[in-house]
């Protein structure tokens, strides 16, 4: 009987899953894990705005309008200034998404209910977020000024005391184009290097030409390198064309210098390259090697790293697991160096963390690798 024989070739095929638990951890765990985790992740809420403070007033004035901040569940003060010119580092560095600058004479022309102005200068580079930050920026001031204006004249039609000054840094567009495709530059080399150097070490144990590298006096290191640097030379091809296309087609500003992007790519090309030897290190089938490397790794990594979802919007608890990420600090460098033109003097944690990262995986995938079938 038709069903019979396929009835036994689905047991079949079911039995050999079974006896391959890695394979069966990642088809039947990995989508529970991914599922626990971005659950929280992935959301498109903007909350908690990271917003500098300039008070050059100190009048009660202004203290009763950074309470009010303060008190907004849509804000985090992360600096309160005394002039304006510690706005800068603040958003170069992305510690804050936005600047509120409150003018000397603010109290003093509020309390004689003339009108005076704010200036909010907002970092739009994320154009979707900055647009609902402004929002919220927006109406709580407005609140605020209506609730003035009906204290010193009641009756009196509300508005007009403040009138908000926006800036808009690095995106003045607000292009959202600007600001994914710097990412998707990453997520690309990412995508691409990690699941061609996945198939590396694997491969050689599926074909039966591991065996032959045992006689060889080659070190654990050389075969590292060896397996490592074609794809490295791929990685910047793929570099190099995809800054052309991004900068040239799609017209994303380069503000920034183009020898140090390299330069980057390059130690984040260390972290990716190293990530998939050490997927391939650890797989007994080039299967097993791609499904890891996509279920356990590159989708995670893709959701937590801030490339979709801000990781300030996250949970408190889930933004501690992005710092395992070197897409996340490449994100930062990648769009740093396109929309702000920032140097290594700003994002040199971010550089460093990459680099640390990239010899972790590195050393991890030397020490996992071996001649040795198995």
């Amino acid at each position: 009987m038709g069903l019979r024989r396929l009835g036994h070739l689905i047991r079949k095929e079911l039995l050999e899953l079974r006896q391959d638990p890695r394979l069966f951890g990642v088809v039947i765990m990995a989508p529970i894990i991914q599922l626990a985790v971005l659950g929280y992740a992935a959301t498109t809420d903007v909350k908690d705005i990271p917003i500098v403070i300039v008070d050059a007033d100190r009048s009660a004035e202004s203290r009763d309008l950074i309470h009010r901040f303060e008190a907004s569940a849509n804000f985090n003060i992360v600096g309160l200034l005394g002039s304006t010119s510690g706005i800068d580092p603040y958003l170069d560095r992305g510690d804050a998404w936005m600047a509120l600058s409150i003018p000397p004479d603010y109290g003093h022309q509020i309390a004689s209910a003339r009108q005076t102005s704010l200036q909010v200068v907002a970092d739009g580079t994320d154009s979707n977020s900055t647009t609902v930050a402004l929002g919220y920026a927006q109406a709580l001031v407005g609140g605020y000024m209506q609730e003035l204006a009906a204290a010193q004249s009641p009756g009196a039609p509300a508005g007009g005391l403040v009138q908000p000054e926006i800036r808009i840094w690095f995106n003045p567009r607000l292009e959202s184009r600007d600001f994914m495709i710097p990412g998707i530059v990453a997520l690309l080399l990412l995508v691409v290097t990690t699941n061609l150097s996945a198939m590396a070490i694997v491969r050689e144990k599926e074909v039966g030409t591991l065996e032959q590298l045992n006689v060889t006096p080659l070190a654990r290191w050389e075969l590292i390198a060896g397996k490592m640097l074609p794809y490295a030379m791929i990685g910047v091809i793929d570099v190099v064309l995809v800054l052309i296309v991004s900068i040239y087609w799609f017209e994303v500003p380069m503000r920034g210098s183009i020898p140090l992007l390299f330069a980057m790519s390059l130690v984040y090309l260390m972290s990716t390259l190293g990530l998939g030897l050490f997927i391939s290190s650890i797989s007994q089938t080039q299967q097993q090697a791609m499904m890891t490397a996509t279920f356990f790794f590159l989708t995670p990594m893709i959701y937590l790293s801030g490339f979709i979802f801000p990781i300030e919007n996250m949970p408190g608890w889930i933004q501690p697991l992005t710092f395992l990420i070197p897409l996340r600090y490449f994100l930062v460098i990648v769009r740093g160096i396109f929309l702000k033109g920032v140097g290594l003097e700003t994002f040199w944690p971010q550089a460093l963390a990459l680099f640390t990262w990239g010899a972790v995986v590195l050393t991890l995938a030397t020490l996992r690798s071996s001649k040795r079938l198995g």
